[in-house]
């Protein structure tokens, strides 16, 4: 690993010298630019004086983040194309002059059905912008994977970043979907990529509590009535935002890194949560048997709400594994950086969405 050298801003923010004489001239690329990790990385990027251009699928953006952050006079600029990940004629044009590229675009899906359109975006997708960031020769490719992409346990263990790929039952077919994403971009670096990977557990924080892992809070706040004692690793949405540029800002290379706050039970993020909103606390536990139970439940209920459910059959049994994510390896590389208290994450997000209701 080369050697970084730090400094911190006038506002205090940690920065890499190395970076900051060239990045006012530069033009990223984001793609994902209004999913929840994707839109809080051009904030953090906007913020920074980057020039962003970001590709988006429909015309609705954000709503939450600030409006005033995509326009402000001392923020950097942000220019919106539209684009789908397996169209490699949008893709290629939509890199013309890009310096850099942050790869956030991906589905996350638990429920059967859409597994084929999982697929598609998260390999075929991965393996269009590695291959056309290699003909255009982008100079540095930042991907946003997950820890899904590492495996699971199901005995209490703790991950590292060397975990080793196993295909077993616990796997979802999402944490397949990432993994092998993930190894078109190591094919990329095989290739003379230059790239980072970040491996974020699950995310939390204020979105669209409609979709992706923002929906815990939906679930939760209309009191939800199921639990589990599984153990998982959560991390906080802005802070998967800062170690994105901070790594991205840095000369690191060839290598992944876990992004963890805290590894809790989801009965206690359940329960911190409901207390955030001042709801009850889930009063049923999921046992093995039970959970099975309950997912079909919720699937007959989703056909005549027409809504989706939180707990789906791979859900059900991820919410059952105790898994620990080591979080040293990322805390090593960035001097100064921390991880916010799931506590104030979890409080600051309740807090939020009760101010949108």
């Amino acid at each position: 690993m080369r050697t970084e050298n730090w400094g911190r801003n006038p506002e205090g923010d940690i920065i890499n010298i190395n970076r900051l004489i060239t990045k006012l001239e530069e033009m990223v690329l984001v793609t994902g630019g209004t999913g929840f990790v994707g839109a809080y990385i051009i904030k953090e990027l906007l913020e920074k004086g980057y020039h962003v251009r970001a590709i988006r699928r429909t015309d609705q953006l954000p709503h939450f983040i600030p409006s005033s952050i995509f326009n402000h006079p001392t923020n950097g600029s942000l220019e919106w194309v539209k684009g789908h990940l397996l169209d490699m004629a949008a893709i290629e044009e939509a890199m013309d002059g890009v310096d850099c590229i942050i790869h956030s675009a991906a589905k996350v899906s638990f429920v059967s059905e859409e597994q084929k359109e999982m697929f598609q975006t998260n390999i075929e997708g991965t393996a269009n912008m590695v291959n056309a960031a290699l003909t255009k020769n982008i100079r540095r490719f930042l991907h946003v994977s997950s820890v899904a992409a590492l495996g699971r346990t199901s005995n209490g263990e703790t991950i590292n970043e060397d975990k080793q790929w196993e295909p077993t039952k616990i796997n979802t077919n999402y944490a397949v979907s990432k993994y092998y994403a993930e190894m078109e971009v190591w094919r990329g670096i095989g290739e003379g990529l230059e790239a980072v990977i970040i491996n974020p557990s699950t995310i939390l924080g204020f979105g669209d509590w409609n979709n992706s892992s923002s929906a815990i809070f939906k679930n939760v706040y209309n009191e939800f009535p199921w639990y589990t004692n599984g153990i998982n690793g959560f991390v906080d949405v802005e802070d998967v935002a800062k170690a994105s540029i901070l790594l991205f800002e840095s000369t690191i290379n060839n290598e992944r890194y876990i992004l963890n706050g805290e590894n809790w039970s989801f009965r206690q993020l359940f329960n911190t949560i409901a207390d955030g909103f001042n709801k009850k606390h889930p009063l049923k536990e999921a046992t093995p048997f039970l959970a099975s139970v309950a997912w079909r439940m919720e699937k007959v209920k989703s056909l005549f709400t027409r809504k989706p459910s939180l707990l789906t059959k791979e859900s059900a049994r991820i919410a059952q594994t105790k898994t620990y994510f080591d979080n040293t390896k990322i805390l090593s590389a960035l001097p100064g950086f921390s991880f916010t208290s799931l506590q104030d994450s979890i409080n600051n997000a309740c807090n939020k969405y009760l101010q949108t209701l």
